[in-house]
């Protein structure tokens, strides 16, 4: 549905500009182009370090997929690994590692599970990695935020650019035109990345990455449930408030 919305407001638009004879091409100006895309993402490199404009812009393809987080699937496995522990001890669980199904966080709370972490320790271990992996999404989200910001400002730098130029050629209604035109296309690009793309990816960013961490969340209650030696109907009783969750 990302992909919808955003095909639909580029469909508005570009109808609206075509209703009384508006031409698609005045849409088009490269300077105007250049002003904005450059100067926003120029602001946000000097804002943000690179690492995290990194793993912001491989994380935008986000916008066009939809995470699979199988929370039924995650809430069988942790009970059924609940009763193997307490029939075989945690090292029976060590073969389960094996499984490439498991992403990251699984993984490493198990291991900590099968190398006998004492329940508390493992507690903090596990809230340490979800308060980590929060504050890497939520500054991932910032990036987008930021460019949303940036982006009508610049827009506007943009308009002022092309007045200048149209200023110095009053006597040119040529260059005139093409400097007016800079000026107005350049404020549309800054207020169109920012309400329609680069605003509603930062939220929908963070929409997601607060799916994940649910998801991680039940991966956490069940692995201390287990550490803690609970019964099955104990844990069965702490995972099914997740287990209805869809995507």
């Amino acid at each position: 549905m990302a992909l919808v919305g955003l095909l639909l407001a580029l469909l508005c638009i570009t109808l609206a500009q075509l209703w009384h004879g508006g031409s698609l091409w005045g849409l088009l100006d490269v300077p105007a182009l250049l002003i904005v895309l450059g100067g926003t993402l120029g602001a946000v490199l000097l804002q943000t370090p690179w690492p995290q404009c990194r793993a912001a812009f491989r994380a935008s393809a986000m916008l066009f997929r939809n995470p699979h987080w199988p929370f039924q699937e995650q809430a069988s496995r942790l009970l059924r690994w609940s009763n193997e522990a307490r029939q075989a001890g945690f090292l029976a669980l060590e073969p389960r590692l094996a499984n490439g199904e498991l992403d990251a966080f699984t993984r490493q709370g198990l291991q900590w599970l099968v190398d006998g972490t004492e329940p508390a320790a493992l507690e903090q271990l596990l809230d340490n990695e979800l308060d980590r992996l929060e504050e890497q999404k939520e500054l991932e989200a910032r990036v987008f935020e930021a460019m949303g910001g940036y982006s009508p400002t610049i827009g506007i730098v943009g308009a002022v650019l092309g007045l200048i130029q149209a200023m110095s050629h009053l006597d040119d209604p040529n260059r005139l035109g093409a400097g007016i035109a800079v000026a107005f296309v350049a404020t549309l690009y800054g207020v169109g990345f920012a309400n329609l793309l680069l605003l509603p990816l930062a939220n929908r960013l963070r929409a997601q990455y607060r799916l994940e961490l649910r998801y991680r969340e039940l991966t956490a209650i069940g692995l201390l449930a287990i550490a803690r030696g609970e019964g099955s109907l104990a844990v069965s009783r702490q995972l099914g408030q997740y287990q209805g969750m869809r995507q």
